[in-house]
């Protein structure tokens, strides 16, 4: 098998689904239009998704240990891009919002897969360009989505992004059956733990569902709820002797664990960032949308140069290096950002989202690289599941305290000038939120490699 062949079918499948993510977000006015869709019901368009998307992950990795990761992955995206396609046909909005959730789950399907099969074909001494290349692609993706998804909905309308991404996803994957030639079967013969999947959803629900509904006095029981449920699920998973997740990994592998902390930090303090400022430059500033992007893209951008070298510069030295240094610059990048005001000037708010994308992009490869690297072979399907999980659940709970401080702060009100103050108090809390995670997420990073050798 041709590695940089296969390589090109996982880049390309990791750059559907953030190009969607960020792409849709141009297209949601003209959805709300077509079907007479509220601020909430269109919300649940995103939601709906990135709840199917987290809660399978995990379920769908054991699955792709007992008959298969090509299978599964190959599934996969042939169901994303089904979905994907209906979306553009859907006649009603709770006929999107569903079929949206089934994309999720064949999303699901991808990211339980696609790291673990990347890591399975790159040995360790090419593992981290392989994921610095991969990651890269993802903030391309990201950085492509607003620009052009904005021009597809202009020109041929938000179904001519449902109906492009579905053909290509079926594209990709009749280029994965043809250039992945493994099928990568770590648990042939093993039976899958259904009432472990069943509880683990639950948690996971439990606590997305929440974040995504607070401040209200709800959204605390659904996140205890799912606390709870992971607790059962803990003590389930450890008596039980084929678990649909071994706990124990993290119980057990002090680097996995502290790294998928990290992980989780990571974006809990820096997914709501581009939200915030995007409301602070247009609402506060008075840049229009364009204006904006052309400012916020800067982060994207300089994420997916420096992903690159990060990742093959994982290869060489003790990637906690760069792993560490990159949460540090993100927490000065934050750290800056706590003092904005209605003028400061441009130039310096372009230096600091400067500073958070060089940090995301030191962090963010070398970090799957670590993880990826400090479980078994067998384990690459969990650890790559948990690295999705990760960052979904991290952006669910930076929406959270994004959306309660600005609840208690500017409460139902449209932000007009008269209730900017309240808005820069209500940014600045989130901000300095996200600048203690992201100290406890450097310690952690730093403090996991003390005696491991690369």
């Amino acid at each position: 098998m041709k590695k940089n062949s296969a390589l090109t079918i996982l880049c390309l499948a990791s750059f559907l689904v953030p190009f969607m993510g960020s792409a849709i977000n141009l297209s949601l006015p003209q959805i709300g239009e077509a079907f007479s869709l509220s601020a909430v019901s269109l919300s649940w368009i995103a939601t709906a998704y990135l709840i199917a998307t987290a809660i399978f992950q995990v379920p769908f990795a054991r699955l792709a240990d007992l008959v298969g990761r090509k299978k599964i992955f190959v599934g996969g995206l042939l169901l994303f891009g089904s979905a994907t396609f209906l979306c553009g046909l859907a006649s009603s909005g709770i006929m999107l919002i569903l079929l949206r959730a089934l994309s999720g789950l064949g999303c699901a399907m991808m990211f339980g897969t696609n790291m673990a099969i990347l890591t399975a074909i790159f040995p360790p001494n090419e593992r981290g360009k392989a994921i610095g290349i991969n990651t890269s692609v993802v903030y391309f993706a990201l950085a492509s989505g607003p620009f052009l998804g904005g021009l597809l909905t202009h020109y041929w309308g938000w179904q001519s992004l449902f109906y492009l991404m579905g053909i290509l996803a079926i594209l990709i994957a009749s280029g994965a059956l043809l250039f992945l030639k493994g099928e990568w079967i770590e648990s042939k013969g093993e039976r899958f733990d259904y009432a472990g999947s069943v509880i683990y959803a639950a948690g996971l629900f439990g606590l997305i569902f929440g974040f995504s509904e607070l401040p209200k006095i709800s959204a605390f029981l659904w996140i205890a709820g799912g606390m709870a449920a992971f607790v059962l699920f803990v003590w389930y998973e450890l008596k039980e002797r084929q678990p649909v997740f071994n706990v124990r990994i993290f119980l057990g592998n002090k680097v996995f664990s502290l790294s998928c902390v990290s992980a989780l930090i990571n974006y809990a303090c820096t997914s709501a960032t581009t939200f915030l400022l995007s409301l602070y430059l247009q609402y506060v500033r008075g840049f229009n949308s364009l204006h904006a992007g052309k400012i916020l893209i800067i982060q994207a951008c300089v994420q997916c140069v420096v992903a690159f070298f990060a990742g093959k510069l994982s290869d060489k030295i003790n990637p906690s290096v760069p792993v560490t240094a990159g949460m540090l610059i993100i927490a000065g990048g934050l750290a800056g950002l706590i003092f904005l005001t209605p003028n400061t000037p441009i130039l310096f708010l372009i230096a600091l989202i400067f500073l958070l994308g060089l940090g995301f992009g030191l962090f963010s490869s070398p970090n799957s690289n670590i993880i990826m690297s400090s479980v078994d072979k067998k384990q690459y399907g969990q650890a790559s599941a948990t690295i999705g999980t990760m960052r979904l659940t991290g952006q669910a709970f930076s929406m959270g305290i994004a959306m309660m401080s600005l609840s208690l702060h500017v409460g139902d009100k449209v932000i007009t000038p008269e209730v900017h103050t309240q808005f820069m108090q209500s940014m600045r809390v989130c901000f300095e939120i996200g600048l203690a995670l992201c100290l406890v997420g450097a310690y952690a990073s730093s403090f996991r490699f003390s005696k491991r050798k690369h």
